[in-house]
């Protein structure tokens, strides 16, 4: 692959993470997503197959670095929780993408089922030796962890006042308070019936 289809296929991928984000699979359009990437139309099914697989590599690309971003870190999953809940705050996107997934192509991509498996063998792990909760599978624990990271975002209550876009800084800082607490709650050895 040559330097120039790097480029056009990086400029493609960030146009349909934009759209699809926006609009969905069903409602993105193909000739949108070329245009913003300045590439013709024809490159997406020559790269990517079709919008569906395209869907896909978003994803997947999307997924991949966000997990570059917010590394795992089975000793400190209050952390942890509070650095998703920080980058999600930073890429309010990726939640409307991740929302287009779960309604339009819940199927899509194995690689969220294998990085979750992985953290979920790490928790067992901690739990084993002690420094994480026990008495909660593994995998229900991760994912109580995980959704209290996510929790504002998916609620209406707690949402930016009417009119703003954001949330000021002493509800964000309220908030992810919240869900760092909420973690170590969850998570904290001998929190959870043992």
């Amino acid at each position: 692959m040559t330097r120039d289809s790097s480029a056009t296929k990086a400029r493609l991928l960030d146009a349909a993470f934009a759209e699809f984000a926006a609009y969905g699979i069903a409602g993105a359009r193909v000739d949108r997503i070329a245009e913003t990437a300045g590439a013709n139309k024809r490159l997406i099914y020559v790269y990517f197959g079709n919008k569906e697989q395209l869907f896909d590599e978003v994803l997947r690309r999307a997924m991949t670095e966000g997990a570059e971003s917010v590394p795992f870190d089975v000793e400190d999953l209050p952390g942890y929780a509070g650095a998703i809940f920080d980058h999600l705050v930073a890429r309010p996107d990726l939640m409307r993408l991740r929302l287009w997934k779960l309604l339009e192509r819940p199927s899509a991509t194995r690689l969220e089922p294998d990085a979750f498996r992985h953290k979920a063998a790490e928790v067992a792990d901690a739990q084993q030796r002690g420094r994480v909760a026990r008495g909660v599978e593994p995998s229900d624990l991760l994912t109580m962890v995980l959704a209290t990271a996510q929790a504002w975002f998916w609620a209406t209550e707690g949402a930016p006042e009417e009119g703003d876009q954001v949330w000021s800084p002493q509800r964000l800082a309220l908030h992810r308070a919240a869900v760092v607490e909420a973690a170590r709650r969850i998570s904290e050895p001998g929190t959870t019936a043992e």
